[in-house]
Protein backbone atom coordinates (compact mmCIF):
# COMPACT_ATOMS: atom_id res chain seq x y z
CA UNK A 1 0.00 0.00 0.00
CA UNK A 2 3.12 2.51 -0.57
CA UNK A 3 3.58 4.55 -3.46
CA UNK A 4 6.35 7.12 -4.08
CA UNK A 5 6.18 10.63 -3.46
CA UNK A 6 4.49 12.97 -6.00
CA UNK A 7 5.26 16.03 -4.60
CA UNK A 8 8.25 17.61 -7.14
CA UNK A 9 6.50 16.46 -10.11
CA UNK A 10 3.87 19.23 -10.16
CA UNK A 11 5.97 22.33 -8.27
CA UNK A 12 5.18 24.47 -11.67
CA UNK A 13 1.68 23.17 -11.10
CA UNK A 14 1.95 26.48 -8.02
CA UNK A 15 1.84 28.94 -10.08
CA UNK A 16 -1.76 28.74 -11.85
CA UNK A 17 -3.20 27.30 -8.99
CA UNK A 18 -2.47 28.00 -4.80
CA UNK A 19 0.62 27.79 -4.98
CA UNK A 20 2.66 30.33 -7.17
CA UNK A 21 6.08 29.34 -7.14
CA UNK A 22 8.70 30.86 -9.10
CA UNK A 23 10.55 27.87 -10.61
CA UNK A 24 14.20 28.88 -12.21
CA UNK A 25 17.31 27.19 -12.09
CA UNK A 26 19.53 27.84 -8.85
CA UNK A 27 22.69 28.47 -7.95
CA UNK A 28 24.80 25.76 -6.42
CA UNK A 29 23.88 25.30 -3.13
CA UNK A 30 26.07 27.62 -0.79
CA UNK A 31 28.46 25.79 1.22
CA UNK A 32 27.65 26.38 5.26
CA UNK A 33 31.29 27.33 5.02
CA UNK A 34 34.92 26.05 4.92
CA UNK A 35 35.80 27.32 8.28
CA UNK A 36 33.97 25.32 11.23
CA UNK A 37 31.70 26.94 13.73
CA UNK A 38 31.40 26.93 17.31
CA UNK A 39 28.90 28.40 20.37
CA UNK A 40 25.33 27.54 21.87
CA UNK A 41 22.42 26.67 19.01
CA UNK A 42 19.18 26.04 20.08
CA UNK A 43 16.68 24.31 17.80
CA UNK A 44 13.13 23.94 17.99
CA UNK A 45 11.26 21.11 15.57
CA UNK A 46 7.90 19.58 14.62
CA UNK A 47 7.49 16.25 16.63
CA UNK A 48 7.84 14.80 12.92
CA UNK A 49 11.09 16.62 12.36
CA UNK A 50 12.77 14.65 15.45
CA UNK A 51 14.61 11.44 14.11
CA UNK A 52 15.90 13.43 10.56
CA UNK A 53 16.82 16.38 13.00
CA UNK A 54 18.88 14.03 15.20
CA UNK A 55 20.54 13.03 12.91
CA UNK A 56 20.68 16.82 10.62
CA UNK A 57 22.58 17.45 14.41
CA UNK A 58 24.54 15.34 14.44
CA UNK A 59 25.95 15.59 10.99
CA UNK A 60 26.42 19.30 11.75
CA UNK A 61 28.15 18.76 15.13
CA UNK A 62 30.48 16.08 13.48
CA UNK A 63 31.43 19.12 10.82
CA UNK A 64 31.78 21.84 13.86
CA UNK A 65 32.74 20.06 16.88
CA UNK A 66 32.33 23.43 18.72
CA UNK A 67 29.10 23.35 18.62
CA UNK A 68 26.60 22.43 21.06
CA UNK A 69 23.19 21.79 20.12
CA UNK A 70 19.80 22.03 22.65
CA UNK A 71 16.79 20.89 20.71
CA UNK A 72 12.93 20.29 21.36
CA UNK A 73 10.48 18.54 19.36
CA UNK A 74 7.00 19.46 19.79
CA UNK A 75 3.59 20.64 17.35
CA UNK A 76 4.58 23.35 15.57
CA UNK A 77 1.33 25.73 16.86
CA UNK A 78 2.95 25.15 20.39
CA UNK A 79 6.62 25.74 19.65
CA UNK A 80 5.72 28.87 18.11
CA UNK A 81 3.38 30.01 20.98
CA UNK A 82 6.66 29.64 22.97
CA UNK A 83 8.42 31.94 21.06
CA UNK A 84 5.52 34.70 20.46
CA UNK A 85 3.76 34.61 23.55
CA UNK A 86 6.79 32.91 26.31
CA UNK A 87 9.78 34.70 24.36
CA UNK A 88 11.65 31.04 24.26
CA UNK A 89 14.56 31.38 23.13
CA UNK A 90 14.87 29.77 19.88
CA UNK A 91 17.71 29.77 17.06
CA UNK A 92 15.86 27.70 13.93
CA UNK A 93 12.70 26.85 14.24
CA UNK A 94 11.17 23.97 11.92
CA UNK A 95 7.79 23.99 11.28
CA UNK A 96 4.99 21.29 9.89
CA UNK A 97 3.08 23.79 8.05
CA UNK A 98 4.83 26.83 6.30
CA UNK A 99 2.06 29.14 6.45
CA UNK A 100 2.16 29.34 10.47
CA UNK A 101 5.50 31.16 10.27
CA UNK A 102 3.73 34.59 8.16
CA UNK A 103 0.61 34.09 10.16
CA UNK A 104 1.95 33.70 13.14
CA UNK A 105 5.18 35.33 13.34
CA UNK A 106 5.56 38.03 10.98
CA UNK A 107 2.95 40.40 13.02
CA UNK A 108 0.16 42.59 11.69
CA UNK A 109 0.31 46.45 11.04
CA UNK A 110 2.61 47.91 13.85
CA UNK A 111 3.00 44.55 15.29
CA UNK A 112 6.54 42.99 16.82
CA UNK A 113 7.96 40.56 13.94
CA UNK A 114 8.92 37.41 15.49
CA UNK A 115 10.44 36.46 12.37
CA UNK A 116 11.01 38.00 8.19
CA UNK A 117 11.20 34.84 6.17
CA UNK A 118 10.64 31.16 6.21
CA UNK A 119 12.49 28.82 3.32
CA UNK A 120 10.21 25.63 2.40
CA UNK A 121 12.87 22.63 2.29
CA UNK A 122 10.47 19.54 2.11
CA UNK A 123 6.76 17.87 1.74
CA UNK A 124 4.90 14.70 3.19
CA UNK A 125 1.63 13.08 2.89
CA UNK A 126 -0.92 13.07 6.04
CA UNK A 127 -2.41 9.41 6.18
CA UNK A 128 -3.34 6.67 8.32
CA UNK A 129 -0.40 4.34 10.20
CA UNK A 130 -1.71 0.90 11.51
CA UNK A 131 -0.32 -2.90 12.30
CA UNK A 132 -1.01 -6.04 11.25
CA UNK A 133 -2.77 -6.15 14.11
CA UNK A 134 -4.79 -3.03 14.59
CA UNK A 135 -8.90 -4.31 14.55
CA UNK A 136 -9.86 -4.81 10.50
CA UNK A 137 -6.19 -4.36 9.14
CA UNK A 138 -6.89 -7.45 7.17
CA UNK A 139 -9.86 -6.35 5.36
CA UNK A 140 -8.82 -3.03 4.36
CA UNK A 141 -8.22 -1.54 1.15
CA UNK A 142 -8.10 1.97 -0.43
CA UNK A 143 -11.33 1.98 -1.43
CA UNK A 144 -13.05 0.94 2.35
CA UNK A 145 -10.49 1.99 4.93
CA UNK A 146 -12.60 4.83 6.50
CA UNK A 147 -15.62 2.36 6.88
CA UNK A 148 -13.05 0.06 8.35
CA UNK A 149 -11.89 2.75 10.66
CA UNK A 150 -15.79 3.72 11.62
CA UNK A 151 -16.35 -0.12 12.79
CA UNK A 152 -17.11 -0.72 16.57
CA UNK A 153 -14.02 -0.79 18.82
CA UNK A 154 -11.73 0.76 16.58
CA UNK A 155 -9.32 2.62 18.61
CA UNK A 156 -7.91 5.88 16.54
CA UNK A 157 -5.15 8.18 17.88
CA UNK A 158 -4.49 11.75 16.20
CA UNK A 159 -2.98 14.82 17.18
CA UNK A 160 -5.02 18.33 18.67
CA UNK A 161 -5.92 20.31 15.75
CA UNK A 162 -4.81 23.74 18.34
CA UNK A 163 -1.43 22.78 18.84
CA UNK A 164 0.28 20.87 15.73
CA UNK A 165 -0.52 20.88 12.27
CA UNK A 166 -1.72 17.22 11.42
CA UNK A 167 -3.83 17.36 13.96
CA UNK A 168 -5.95 20.07 11.72
CA UNK A 169 -4.34 18.31 8.27
CA UNK A 170 -6.27 14.79 9.31
CA UNK A 171 -9.37 16.86 9.76
CA UNK A 172 -8.73 18.37 6.30
CA UNK A 173 -8.05 15.03 5.20
CA UNK A 174 -10.89 13.55 5.98
CA UNK A 175 -12.72 16.18 4.30
CA UNK A 176 -11.52 15.60 1.45
CA UNK A 177 -12.43 12.06 1.33
CA UNK A 178 -15.38 12.42 2.07
CA UNK A 179 -16.13 14.76 -1.05
CA UNK A 180 -13.96 12.23 -2.76
CA UNK A 181 -15.68 9.07 -2.14
CA UNK A 182 -19.18 10.99 -2.11
CA UNK A 183 -19.63 9.60 1.52
CA UNK A 184 -21.02 12.47 3.64
CA UNK A 185 -20.82 10.38 6.59
CA UNK A 186 -17.34 9.61 6.21
CA UNK A 187 -15.72 12.18 8.61
CA UNK A 188 -17.95 11.97 11.66
CA UNK A 189 -17.62 7.73 11.01
CA UNK A 190 -14.35 8.19 11.61
CA UNK A 191 -13.80 10.87 14.22
CA UNK A 192 -16.63 9.07 16.38
CA UNK A 193 -13.53 6.65 17.63
CA UNK A 194 -11.28 9.53 18.09
CA UNK A 195 -12.95 11.71 20.61
CA UNK A 196 -11.67 14.81 21.62
CA UNK A 197 -11.02 13.59 24.64
CA UNK A 198 -7.95 10.96 23.88
CA UNK A 199 -6.11 14.16 22.06
CA UNK A 200 -2.54 14.48 22.49
CA UNK A 201 0.02 17.32 21.82
CA UNK A 202 2.09 15.84 18.79
CA UNK A 203 0.93 12.61 17.09
CA UNK A 204 4.32 10.79 17.47
CA UNK A 205 3.73 11.00 20.78
CA UNK A 206 1.17 8.49 20.29
CA UNK A 207 3.66 6.02 18.24
CA UNK A 208 4.63 3.71 21.42
CA UNK A 209 0.51 3.45 21.90
CA UNK A 210 0.03 1.97 17.58
CA UNK A 211 3.11 0.01 18.07
CA UNK A 212 1.90 -2.05 21.48
CA UNK A 213 -1.92 -1.96 20.31
CA UNK A 214 -3.15 0.00 22.39
CA UNK A 215 -4.56 1.89 19.72
CA UNK A 216 -5.55 0.36 15.79
CA UNK A 217 -4.97 3.73 13.79
CA UNK A 218 -2.94 6.65 13.76
CA UNK A 219 -3.38 10.04 12.04
CA UNK A 220 0.07 10.72 11.36
CA UNK A 221 2.65 11.94 8.21
CA UNK A 222 3.82 9.25 5.78
CA UNK A 223 7.34 10.10 6.41
CA UNK A 224 6.79 8.59 10.39
CA UNK A 225 5.39 5.22 8.94
CA UNK A 226 8.23 4.76 6.66
CA UNK A 227 10.89 5.60 9.89
CA UNK A 228 8.82 2.96 12.29
CA UNK A 229 8.54 0.35 9.74
CA UNK A 230 4.31 0.66 10.05
CA UNK A 231 1.90 0.19 7.40
CA UNK A 232 -0.14 3.10 5.95
CA UNK A 233 -3.30 3.85 4.11
CA UNK A 234 -2.74 4.32 0.22
CA UNK A 235 -4.99 7.77 0.21
CA UNK A 236 -5.04 9.19 -3.34
CA UNK A 237 -3.58 12.82 -3.91
CA UNK A 238 -6.86 14.04 -4.31
CA UNK A 239 -6.72 13.18 0.26
CA UNK A 240 -3.80 13.43 1.16
CA UNK A 241 -2.57 16.91 1.06
CA UNK A 242 0.49 15.85 -1.09
CA UNK A 243 0.07 16.92 -4.75
CA UNK A 244 0.35 20.91 -5.30
CA UNK A 245 -1.59 20.16 -9.01
CA UNK A 246 -4.32 19.88 -6.03
CA UNK A 247 -4.00 22.80 -4.45
CA UNK A 248 -7.49 24.24 -5.66
CA UNK A 249 -9.22 21.29 -4.71
CA UNK A 250 -7.23 21.18 -1.11
CA UNK A 251 -8.32 24.85 -0.54
CA UNK A 252 -11.90 24.14 -0.81
CA UNK A 253 -11.82 22.47 3.05
CA UNK A 254 -10.87 24.53 6.11
CA UNK A 255 -10.49 23.30 9.61
CA UNK A 256 -11.44 25.52 13.02
CA UNK A 257 -8.98 26.14 15.72
CA UNK A 258 -8.28 27.85 18.91
CA UNK A 259 -6.34 30.22 16.66
CA UNK A 260 -8.02 30.45 13.59
CA UNK A 261 -9.32 28.70 10.69
CA UNK A 262 -6.96 26.57 8.82
CA UNK A 263 -7.55 26.38 4.76
CA UNK A 264 -6.08 22.71 3.38
CA UNK A 265 -3.10 23.59 1.43
CA UNK A 266 -0.02 21.01 0.33
CA UNK A 267 2.03 19.96 2.97
CA UNK A 268 5.45 22.19 3.16
CA UNK A 269 8.16 22.25 5.77
CA UNK A 270 9.87 25.08 6.76
CA UNK A 271 12.22 26.94 8.45
CA UNK A 272 13.27 30.07 9.95
CA UNK A 273 15.66 32.11 12.25
CA UNK A 274 13.12 34.21 15.08
CA UNK A 275 14.01 37.84 15.19
CA UNK A 276 15.16 37.65 18.40
CA UNK A 277 17.33 34.43 18.30
CA UNK A 278 20.20 34.04 20.14
CA UNK A 279 23.30 33.15 17.60
CA UNK A 280 21.57 33.89 14.39
CA UNK A 281 24.38 33.88 12.08
CA UNK A 282 24.76 30.28 13.57
CA UNK A 283 21.04 29.38 13.02
CA UNK A 284 21.47 30.30 9.22
CA UNK A 285 24.39 28.07 9.20
CA UNK A 286 22.05 25.63 10.31
CA UNK A 287 19.44 25.96 7.84
CA UNK A 288 22.06 26.20 5.52
CA UNK A 289 23.19 22.63 6.34
CA UNK A 290 19.42 21.41 6.16
CA UNK A 291 19.43 22.80 2.40
CA UNK A 292 22.80 21.44 1.54
CA UNK A 293 23.10 17.82 -0.20
CA UNK A 294 24.19 16.29 2.92
CA UNK A 295 20.96 17.46 4.79
CA UNK A 296 18.72 16.70 1.82
CA UNK A 297 19.53 13.59 1.57
CA UNK A 298 18.86 12.83 4.92
CA UNK A 299 15.63 14.50 4.87
CA UNK A 300 14.74 11.81 1.96
CA UNK A 301 16.46 8.66 3.80
CA UNK A 302 13.81 9.71 6.44
CA UNK A 303 10.76 9.13 3.75
CA UNK A 304 10.42 12.84 3.01
CA UNK A 305 10.43 14.53 -0.37
CA UNK A 306 12.68 17.38 -0.61
CA UNK A 307 12.25 20.54 -2.41
CA UNK A 308 14.23 21.09 -4.80
CA UNK A 309 15.23 23.95 -4.77
CA UNK A 310 13.82 25.16 -1.91
CA UNK A 311 11.33 27.83 -1.85
CA UNK A 312 11.73 31.11 0.07
CA UNK A 313 9.55 33.75 1.49
CA UNK A 314 10.09 37.02 2.86
CA UNK A 315 13.09 38.32 3.16
CA UNK A 316 16.18 35.57 3.14
CA UNK A 317 19.20 36.30 4.62
CA UNK A 318 21.70 37.02 1.68
CA UNK A 319 23.58 33.72 2.65
CA UNK A 320 20.64 31.34 1.87
CA UNK A 321 19.26 33.36 -1.16
CA UNK A 322 21.61 30.71 -3.69
CA UNK A 323 19.93 27.94 -1.90
CA UNK A 324 16.44 29.38 -2.69
CA UNK A 325 14.15 30.28 -5.12
CA UNK A 326 11.46 33.13 -4.22
CA UNK A 327 7.64 32.01 -3.29
CA UNK A 328 4.75 33.43 -3.29
CA UNK A 329 2.94 30.78 -1.16
CA UNK A 330 -0.94 31.38 0.40
CA UNK A 331 -0.58 33.53 3.70
CA UNK A 332 3.31 34.25 2.83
Amino acid sequence: MRRGPRFVVALAALCVAALLVSCGSSASPAAPGTATASGALIVNGAGTLAAPFEQVIAAFKERNPGVTVQSRFAGSVELIRGITELNTPVDVLGVADYSLIPAKMFGAAGGRRFATWYVGFASNRITFAYTDRSKGAAGLTPDNWYRVLAQPGVRIGRSNPDTDPSGYQVLQMLALAQAYYRAPDLAAGVLANSPPATLVGTETQLLPALQSGQIDYLGIYRSDALQHRLRFIDLPPQVDLSDPAQAATYGTVSTPTSSGAQTGKPIVYALTVPSDAPNAALGERFVAFVLSPAGQQIMRDNGFTVLSPPVAGGRVPPSLQPMTTPAALPGG
